[in-house]
């Protein structure tokens, strides 16, 4: 069953992916949807063409997408879609944008897909299957500590959750060797789980922003908590995302640190 699923979400994107680059070079229609969030034509194209694969191959399935919300009959099995993650980056032309596509079982992912178009790189995991990277194993960095770790951080739209980041990242920053914020939490998650970022926190999440990446993460063998350090489920909004080897050394920072604010 997993196989199939992952075959069809492996569709799914790449179609997707597609519809974005063949839109990324011409001019975009931008449409305001609230604070700090706006959608393209491209992002309801390509949100158009994945539904369409899903629905077709499985139409007993529901669906949450992001711009088309809920949709399809009651089922255990729902997807999970982001058809344009990083829209602030592709609407300004910024090349960092992807593409993410999750089954989650009873509330639980258990295939997930996120596809960059532009660098044709396609990350996958399978529950219990691990995380993969093209034709290879994923695998997160052996770095064990602070100084030498690489951490992603991503900004939340509301005001409130960016103090919040901003009150951890002015812990973390000036021990950790360097951050970057690339503006997509399913690539930053995936590059966790590929060694490329150490660790990775972010707060304002929804659950089709994250629920392919942190399976991949997990799967790759990274650890995620929430950022007080307890069991991260999908659905929660704000989430630390660490190689494993880091995660303690973060958390206690934070709590050492902020305890005392």
């Amino acid at each position: 069953m997993e196989q199939e699923l992952l075959e069809v979400a492996l569709e799914a994107a790449h179609r997707a992916g597609g519809i974005l680059l063949q839109r990324s070079t011409g001019s975009r229609q931008v449409t305001v949807k609230g604070f700090r969030d706006t959608v393209t034509d491209a992002d309801m194209a390509a949100e158009a063409a994945i539904l369409a694969v899903i629905r077709e191959r499985f139409p007993d399935h529901a669906v949450l997408s992001e711009e088309a919300g809920a949709s399809g009959p009651d089922s255990p099995f729902v997807w999970l879609v982001d058809p344009l993650d990083g829209t602030t980056n592709y609407s300004r032309g910024y090349p960092i944008f992807c593409v993410s596509v999750a089954v989650v079982h009873q509330g639980e992912p258990i295939v997930g897909v996120v596809h960059d178009p532009l660098r044709q790189h396609t990350f996958a995991a399978v529950r219990g299957g691990g995380a993969r990277a093209g034709s290879g194993r994923a695998v997160p960095s052996q770095i064990s500590g602070l100084e030498d770790a690489l951490v992603g951080v991503d900004w939340a739209r509301a005001r409130d959750e960016r103090e919040e980041m901003l009150r951890r990242l002015v812990v973390l920053a000036p021990r950790c060797r360097t951050v970057r914020a690339i503006g997509s939490a399913a690539l930053a998650l995936t590059y966790v789980g590929l060694g490329w970022l150490d660790a990775y926190f972010a707060a304002g999440l929804c659950p089709w922003d994250v629920a392919a990446a942190s399976l991949f993460v997990s799967e790759a063998g990274g650890r995620l908590t929430d950022l007080a350090g307890q069991p991260w489920r999908l659905g929660g909004r704000a989430l630390l995302a660490t190689n494993g080897l880091l995660h303690d050394a973060v958390l206690d920072l934070w709590a050492g640190a902020l305890s005392v604010a």
